[in-house]
């Protein structure tokens, strides 16, 4: 059964008063860079699912584990990569492995845009940094090699990432690179929204009885404990 806890985390957003949209649009313009649209290009995608992988789906003769499985029937849904990362509580790297997987042997339609790929690929760890540079057409191979080059007589000495390697070579920016490897070190978290845990704005109503409930109480305690103290100077 797919869960649409995204949905119903954004729809639950949207009803929030404006001042805390603001609030909460402007936190997170922090954390995120305007250019930096690959993540959200991979996360929005909906894999589509091959006449190989519903065969498989509804027979299951090879035997894959479960999570194969559950990716494929979410497929068949229509889910995005994001639902499935979510209604399966895995990371998005390891649902870009099994996303690798399943185009490879077929059971998933090869996507158009081949940033789709060239992102899986970079997430799963099937691409390195470099290599995911010139699978997106930024650096040639060629550039790529005299990186590696200088990496190694230059760069690697000072202990260096590669990824500077390419920064010094004016192949790529600082803010080219501080973009991918953010999102693949996102990649590796596993994120569980689950809507029912989210405060929903009618709480309110419950905490102000709840708030005159203990009112109530306190004013008691008080007068027992008044009675108890008078009591005890009669006794006195």
């Amino acid at each position: 059964m797919q869960r649409n806890f995204l949905d119903k985390f954004l729809e639950k957003i949207s009803n929030f008063p404006c001042w805390i949209k603001e609030i909460i649009y402007l936190r997170l313009q922090k954390d995120i860079h305007p250019e930096g649209e690959l993540a959200y290009t991979f996360a929005t995608f909906k894999p589509i699912l091959s006449d190989k992988g519903r065969c498989e789906l509804t027979n299951r003769q090879s035997g894959f584990d479960l999570n194969i499985y559950n990716i494929f029937d979410y497929c068949d849904k229509g889910a995005t990569i994001s639902d499935i990362t979510l209604n399966t509580y895995l990371s998005m790297e390891e649902v870009a492995n099994y996303f690798l997987f399943a185009v490879d042997e077929g059971y998933i339609q090869i996507p158009d845009n081949s940033q789709i790929l060239n992102i899986a690929g970079f997430l799963a760890g099937k691409y390195r940094t470099g290599e995911y540079f010139v699978q997106d057409g930024i650096i040639s191979e060629k550039q790529l090699d005299d990186a590696v080059l200088n990496y190694e007589h230059r760069a690697k000495q000072n202990n260096k990432k590669f990824g500077q390697s390419l920064i010094e070579m004016g192949l790529i920016s600082q803010k080219q690179l501080n973009i991918i490897l953010s999102i693949k070190e996102e990649a590796k978290k596993r994120f569980i929204l689950d809507h029912n845990e989210l405060p929903k704005i009618s709480e309110a109503d419950d905490y102000e009885v709840q708030i005159n409930n203990l009112k109530q109480e306190n004013q008691k305690l008080k007068e027992q404990i008044k009675e108890l103290l008078s009591g005890g100077k009669k006794n006195g």
